[in-house]
């Protein structure tokens, strides 16, 4: 079976095109066919086909009817209103070969199929063929599934890989990616050939392109809603994907609502900037929301909105309450904290539930007795917040879920809900989203990294509510960074976490990866310097000709990111240094903290404040299990944060270096 993109027609075809399409997918392997898809290109040929030796045909498909057929004789004797056989289907084939500027036009056929009209009939119907002309076929031709038949309309000659990237380029613009829009390494040859944007790969178009015939109503879909999961390595592309599915999505189906979803608002404006970039415009029925953005957006007026308590508030209440309940137990302030947010990330469950919960991946186990004190604790920590009438962020999605239940809040219905960086969406998050898909014409579309966040804690997406047998697509192989980043950030996840499974981990495939420059390390002696010297080190790039916008710098604190954006800005002009958090991009030199970093990315990155990540793993006030937890959370985090980086990677550590990161800088075994 050929190789053909989309493997199913998104919408409903012309009986024609569909009959040929069907023809085309019973092809031999060793045919790649792409179907016409771009609404914005109202007059292309309908299929571009590929033999796997390089050699490319275009093919137009002609609705024409036997019964319109007419001998070329006649028209040359009758007046006719009717354009002669063929010739708008040629004209179009010609008009797009021209845009290709050719360097010898037999390095690409044309071809008019006429899938209602035997090949005789249709060939006596043709006044004659012109030099540089297609080819015609009848309807014969559809039932040779051998390839031999559809063969002989082939060029002799092989395309050189580069022109038939710049073919494809023209007939799919949907998977055409702008170089500012990635931070791919150059190839030098590309940018010879004059190729300034890069195309999606093959398993990334799949992606786009698949399931996209997506119902209009009126009928209940078998499931409840249509559910598509793509599982990446960091850099296989998952944002694009996302956005250039949206897009699709968007001119097929005008109509419908579409909400997308994150969960940080740097990743949120990045996204919506990049769409307004490709498609131009910002569609009003497009939503673009963090998750507890979202909530606050559309929170009912009855009860009003009480602002989330500040982290400090917050932790003077939870170490207030666990000092009354928990300090005589081996159940630490943080172990506190931390299953209170657990919990109020789960669907909201009683006393017995909680008893009998299935607590995997929390990183610290409780005995019976212990998850009683605990709901306990938990318990009065939630009765305190209610007395002062307050809220923390756990209780956004929660208090809306009851909300919505019990009929207080009438929540929105999209028609689609794409969520990127999906692995750190908590359970109760999830079934949320659900609640919001239109249940005739739901689709939900996510993308993921499971290595991270609440999949890289051992969850599972079936227990974040969703069925993925079946409706799941890896990507493994890694476009935005070089092999020395990628294998710098493998070795150092392994490092750390030797005692976690192959398969743990979603490999990278590390083959074909551009080389680059090895991940720097930079020691300095405090905290201040660190500080000093990332602006210094930033101004130094910015002086080569390095746009400020290829900078990102990830802190670990935000105070650090507070003082780095300040710094910045002393050493090159107000506004030189921006948090992309309240600032949407523009040519600035983003500055986050790790947490927020997630989805982002740039040619340069630099890591700082990781003395504080490894210092507090010692911490003597945390036991066994915390610290496990705590190791492997800040691991995956490093993970994330080094892998950002698409062509440099600089780390900045106050004072003696790890053991990790010693071996991973080959500085020790």
């Amino acid at each position: 079976m050929a190789h053909i993109l989309p493997d199913t027609p998104p919408i409903s075809l012309p009986g024609e095109v569909l009959r040929v399409f069907r023809a085309l997918k019973a092809l031999p392997d060793s045919f790649f066919v792409w179907h016409h898809l771009a609404p914005w290109q109202p007059n292309a040929p309908d299929f571009l086909i590929i033999h796997q030796d390089g050699r490319a045909l275009l093919v137009k498909v002609s609705s024409t009817a036997a019964s319109q057929v007419r001998p070329a004789a006649q028209f040359l004797l009758l007046e006719s209103e009717r354009a002669p056989l063929g010739v708008a289907e040629a004209k179009v084939l010609a008009d797009f070969v021209d845009t290709l500027k050719l360097p010898d036009e037999k390095m690409l056929e044309t071809l008019v199929v006429f899938p209602n009209i035997p090949d005789e009939q249709a060939q006596a119907g043709r006044l004659a063929r012109g030099e540089g002309d297609p080819a015609w076929a009848g309807k014969e031709l559809l039932t040779q599934d051998t390839g031999d038949g559809w063969d002989r309309f082939f060029p002799s000659a092989k395309m050189d890989f580069l022109w038939l990237e710049k073919v494809r380029q023209r007939f799919t613009p949907e998977t055409v990616i702008p170089a500012e829009m990635t931070v791919r390494p150059p190839v030098e040859r590309r940018m010879e050939a004059g190729l300034t944007g890069y195309l999606l790969d093959y398993d990334q178009e799949w992606a786009v392109k698949a399931d996209l015939d997506l119902p209009e109503g009126g009928q209940l879909l078998t499931d409840d809603f249509r559910l598509n999961i793509i599982n990446g390595v960091a850099g296989s592309g998952k944002t694009l994907i996302l956005l250039y599915r949206l897009r699709l999505l968007y001119h097929l189906y005008p109509k419908k609502r579409f909400l997308v979803l994150t969960h940080n608002r740097p990743l949120s404006r990045d996204l919506e900037s990049r769409f307004v970039r490709v498609e131009g415009q910002q569609p009003e029925n497009i939503e673009w929301r963090t998750f507890n953005g979202w909530c606050y957006h559309h929170w009912p007026q009855e009860p009003a909105w009480i602002e989330p308590l500040k982290q400090t508030k917050r932790q003077r209440l939870v170490d207030t309450v666990w000092h009354k309940h928990l300090k005589e137990t081996s159940i630490s302030a943080q172990m506190f904290k931390s299953e209170i947010d657990w919990l109020k990330d789960q669907v909201p469950i009683n006393r017995e539930a909680y008893l009998n919960v299935d607590r995997r991946g929390r990183g610290f186990g409780l005995s019976a007795e212990q998850r009683g004190r605990m709901y306990a604790a938990i318990l009065a920590y939630q009765q305190a917040l209610d007395a002062g009438h307050a809220l923390d962020w756990g209780d956004v999605p929660r208090r809306l879920w009851q909300y919505a239940e019990s009929g207080k809040a009438q929540l929105p219905e999209y028609d689609v809900i794409l969520v990127d960086e999906a692995q750190f969406f908590a359970p109760l998050w999830v079934r949320i989203i659900q609640k919001l898909l239109n249940p005739k014409t739901g689709h939900l579309f996510i993308v993921a990294d499971p290595t991270q966040g609440f999949l890289g804690r051992g969850a599972s997406w079936k227990s974040l509510g969703l069925e993925a047998r079946g409706r799941t697509h890896q990507l493994r192989r890694s476009y935005r960074t070089t092999r020395e980043i990628m294998q710098f950030a493998t070795l150092l996840y392994r490092l750390r976490l030797s005692d976690e499974k192959d398969d743990d981990i979603l490999a990278p495939d590390l083959l074909n990866m551009p080389t680059g420059v090895f991940p720097e390390i930079i020691p300095i002696t405090s905290p201040q310097d660190e500080i000093i010297r990332l602006a210094n080190e930033v101004a130094g790039f910015v002086k080569q000709g390095y746009p400020k916008k290829h900078l990102l710098l990830l802190h670990s604190d935000g105070n650090g990111v507070k003082s780095l954006v300040q710094a910045i800005n002393d050493r090159l002009g107000k506004g030189a240094a921006r948090d992309p958090k309240t600032d949407y991009p523009g040519d600035y030199v983003r500055v986050t903290t790790l947490n927020a970093g997630a989805g982002l990315e740039s040619p340069i990155v630099f890591l700082a404040g990781l003395r504080e990540m490894f210092d507090e793993e010692q911490s003597l006030r945390l036991s066994d299990d915390e610290r496990e937890a705590l190791i492997r959370d800040n691991t995956r985090k490093l993970y994330m944060a080094t892998t950002r980086a698409g062509q440099r990677l600089v780390l900045t550590y106050v004072g003696e270096l790890p053991a990790a990161l010693k071996v991973a800088f080959g500085q020790g075994n």
